[in-house]
């Protein structure tokens, strides 16, 4: 068992040296912005700018009739029989 329990805590005391190395490691680097972190809210404003512009306009100038009820402006018509 104490080959086991040597084992164990070698393991265990790597494992926060690391985790210390990562923590000691993010305190002294600044962080950088990247490019998303720069131009990111800018595209997907644009984006969906540009995607609500295009479906107002498809929406409103093609002339498109959209799904308009005939009742009340169909008039039936005489039959004719010949």
């Amino acid at each position: 068992m104490y080959p086991l329990a040597r084992i164990v805590l070698s393991s265990l005391k790597t494992q926060i040296r690391s985790m210390q190395q990562m923590k000691a490691r993010d305190i002294q680097g600044k962080y950088a912005p990247d490019f998303h972190d720069k131009y990111g809210n800018i595209i997907l404003l644009s984006g969906t700018t540009f995607c609500v512009a295009t479906w107002f306009y498809t929406i409103t100038q093609i002339g498109v009739q959209w799904n308009l009820s005939p009742v009340g402006r169909v008039t039936p018509r005489e039959w004719n029989e010949e």
